[in-house]
């Protein structure tokens, strides 16, 4: 059974889930029909508990091999394959295990400026009902306390955006000429040279692809009773049992609000002497990163009419 050649790591909220239905429409490329199967994540069966929403996160993980060898099982002779899950570049053990199962993959690594990631995540998981904290900035203090009670990943708001750590971590591992970097607002501004950029990579033809599609915008339900009330039922009820209530909070949910600079400045100390560290590793400049921004907020526009809050780990509509 086939395994993927190539890997989108991460990192969260940086596009991955645009970027993936991008490469689907390649004919070279054959991307999982499911998107963040996590498989490189554990090596057994995922944990039970965790925050709000995770146990039901936990078990639409993909963890057992035969079901992951599954996902490529339908590729066309000749395709590579691929999937993307952006934990898999926090995950420290996640790049030892895809490192013994496939050595010779390619990584493809999208970094966004670490405040507008972590707001971006907060925001995420405020308009699903599942946050408490009507606040980033007290929701990023919350963070270690979270981290300790076996919350799962997608809850690290700042711990997420320290790419040079994580990075530093996996070129021991991996060849630089094995991974590929970009930046986010890359594939904002210019997706058709970024995704050439990404073929060329991969070594496939250039110039079929030309955008990336507003996959998964997030909405930004206004702070209220209304949100108090259906946030709070959303947490308790299990499963898909609330997914009407969180349809509900997201109905009348504007695009997402620019951070102010006071609340940059709140967030930037989580991140500064991990840029540092990643331009060491990287040679590249991220010092735009410590200062105020010219755009923030929902870059891509609001969300499309019709369009729910995408939930990965399920499979892609064909």
């Amino acid at each position: 059974m086939p395994l993927p050649n190539f890997l989108v790591i991460g990192a969260p909220k940086a596009g991955t889930t645009a970027l993936h239905s991008a490469l689907r429409a390649h004919p070279a490329l054959y991307l999982s029909p499911v998107k963040e199967p996590k498989y490189f994540l554990t090596d057994g069966p995922p944990p039970a508990r965790g925050g709000p929403g995770d146990a039901r996160t936990f078990r639409e993980r993909i963890w057992r091999r035969a079901d992951y060898e599954a996902l490529f099982a339908a590729a066309p002779a000749g395709t590579l394959c691929g999937e993307s899950t952006p934990f898999y570049l926090y995950d420290r053990a996640a790049h030892h295990r895809i490192r013994k199962t496939i050595p010779q993959a390619r990584l493809i690594v999208i970094l966004r400026d670490p405040v507008e990631r972590a707001h971006s995540n907060w925001t995420h998981l405020w308009s699903a009902g599942l946050e408490p904290i009507d606040d980033v900035v007290r929701a990023c203090a919350a963070e270690e306390q979270r981290i300790a009670a076996g919350w799962d990943h997608f809850w690290h708001y700042t711990a997420l955006g320290r790419y040079g750590e994580q990075l530093a971590s996996l070129f021991t591992l991996f060849p630089r000429e094995q991974v590929l970097i970009f930046r986010y607002r890359d594939l904002v501004d210019r997706p058709a040279g970024t995704l050439d950029r990404i073929c060329a990579f991969l070594g496939v033809e250039q110039g079929l692809l030309t955008e990336a599609p507003r996959e998964n915008v997030t909405a930004h339900p206004d702070p209220g009773q209304r949100h108090r009330m259906l946030a709070t039922f959303r947490r308790f009820l299990p499963g898909a049992l609330g997914e009407p209530i969180e349809r509900l909070l997201q109905r009348r949910g504007r695009s997402r609000r620019p951070l102010t600079w006071e609340q940059r400045q709140q967030l930037i100390p989580y991140f500064a002497a991990d840029v540092e560290l990643l331009q060491k590793v990287t040679g590249d400049d991220y010092s735009d990163w410590l200062r105020p921004r010219e755009r923030s907020g929902g870059l891509i526009g609001a969300r499309p009419p019709g369009q729910r809050q995408a939930r990965n780990g399920r499979f892609a509509a064909s």
